[in-house]
């Protein structure tokens, strides 16, 4: 007992913060001060995740080391990864980056292929001792087992891989954490299913619990996205000698006040990412237009770069992951991050004519090119119309929707709507957002770990490329 008063310890948590500097400052300023309001008794700072977004210049030229930089100087104790970490960076590129790391990384459903076991940056769980309270921490996240793969790593399914962390730090501590990056609705299952389980840290979906959820034994709390709160909560220990939660919420980020180390830190680190990005990997004779409502020369360049990266011969890709038109002269690393920032992987699929007819015609139609997209590696502001590669079509954009195609030429024959093709395309597809006809495309193959601006980078090398590019593959009825 802490004179007559019984232990307690207060528990401090982020999520996506998806590398949004300008609010890691704040962030690191807030922690501080708790740290000099809770200094009668122990504090535990975590993170669940998605710390890392390479769509930030900051993580792209570092390769995360700006944010393990940020980690460190915040005074994280332990963090767990979650799909941008894991799937964004190759393992030797996150292990680079993490092996300044101060915080323990814990992960129990991710393996490597080859030993069984997590790689050597990461644990299933650890045990903190704060003060002399036993926190028992394991983490999960979201098990992307194809794409995991292609890295050389298994994702395990994470209900029985927590459940067995659960049985082994049960007896020797007194409170049991998961970090867990799989969504509220996991976590809430998990809560109703899994024993011996007393809180919850979740992330991944972005999920805002301004008070937490209690469900059984177990307490569920979120703190939302973006670095825009911290999450709380206060466990006291009961008179029979376990811990439950007194009180708990999201505390909102005061942006009016910053960490001046870490401010120093991000403007340093800024500077040496400009200086990684600034190569230059092409040069340009002209501007290459953009446009999402109608076919433009940049969208073409993007699916002409699909398309010799899948060594396929049909492309079709959105012309809403390239944020800006390509202009002339020379272009630096760090111009194609500008201006296509999407972690977004190629893939293969094959995919019906009658499919990709449809997705065609709908991206003749408003309500789809100007759709406005969040996630699955999507960082443009709306959908955009799709660009081809290996096609010609001929339109008519005064009929009525859904009957605009006037014909589709594949190799000089009309496709065939119940012909299998095989396409390259972009893997958000494949989870159903967008154009949702493409997700029925079967045997999706995965490219990793090159992002659409590494092969945009190979095309704008290949001579010729750009006069490919201003060639018409839509052309309207007269």
């Amino acid at each position: 007992m802490q004179g007559n008063q019984p232990k307690s310890i207060t528990i401090l948590h982020t999520n996506d913060i998806h590398s949004h500097f300008e609010k890691v400052s704040s962030i690191a300023a807030y922690i501080a001060e708790a740290r000099e309001t809770e200094s009668g008794s122990p504090l535990l700072l975590v993170d669940i995740g998605d710390h890392m977004d390479r769509t930030a210049m900051e993580t792209e030229g570092t390769m995360g080391g700006a944010n393990v930089d940020i980690l460190n100087l915040t005074g994280y104790d332990v963090i767990t990864i979650g799909n941008n970490e894991g799937l964004t960076l190759t393992p030797e590129d996150l292990a680079s980056a993490y092996s300044g790391l101060l915080a323990e990384v814990v992960c129990c459903n991710i393996i490597e292929k080859a030993t069984g076991a997590p790689p050597a940056w990461m644990k299933k769980h650890t045990i903190i001792e704060k003060g002399d309270i036993r926190i028992g921490i394991t983490g999960a996240t979201a098990p992307f087992a194809a794409f995991y793969e292609l890295l050389g790593l298994d994702a395990l399914e994470p209900e029985a891989a927590i459940e067995q962390e659960i049985s082994l730090l049960r007896p020797q501590v007194d409170i049991v954490v998961l970090l867990s990056h799989l969504g509220l609705a996991t976590d809430q299952r998990l809560a109703e299913r899994l024993q011996g389980l007393d809180l919850i840290l979740g992330g991944h979906t972005h999920h805002l619990l301004e008070k937490p959820l209690q469900i059984e034994n177990t307490t569920v709390c979120g703190a939302g996205k973006f670095g825009d709160y911290v999450g709380r909560v206060r466990m006291v220990q009961q008179p029979g000698g376990t811990y439950q939660v007194a009180e708990g919420g999201c505390i909102p980020v005061d942006t009016e006040r910053f960490d001046e180390n870490v401010s120093n830190a991000l403007v340093t680190h800024r500077l040496h990412a400009e200086e990684a990005l600034k190569e230059t990997v092409a040069v340009t004779d002209r501007i290459l237009s953009l446009d999402y409502t109608v076919e433009s020369p940049f969208g073409n360049l993007l699916a002409q770069a699909v398309r010799r990266y899948t060594q396929t011969e049909i492309a079709l890709v959105n012309t809403g992951q390239l944020l800006g038109p390509l202009p002339e002269g020379e272009i630096s690393a760090g111009l194609l991050h500008t201006l296509c920032p999407s972690p977004i992987n190629a893939c293969v699929i094959k995919l019906k004519g009658r499919d990709i007819r449809l997705t065609l015609e709908q991206s003749l139609l408003s309500e789809f090119w100007s759709r406005e997209i969040k996630g699955f590696g999507f960082r443009g502001e709306i959908l955009g119309n799709i660009a081809i590669d290996g096609l010609e079509v001929l339109y008519d954009a005064g009929a009525i929707p859904y009957d605009r195609i006037v014909q589709i030429t594949f190799m000089g024959e009309q496709l065939q709507d119940e012909q299998v093709y095989e396409v390259g395309t972009l893997d958000m597809f494949t989870f159903g957002i967008g154009y949702e006809r493409i997700a029925l495309g079967q045997s999706p193959e995965f490219l990793l770990p090159d992002f659409l601006r590494d092969l945009l980078r190979l095309e704008l090398q290949r001579p010729g490329s750009l006069d490919e590019s201003e060639q018409c593959r839509w052309a309207k009825v007269h």
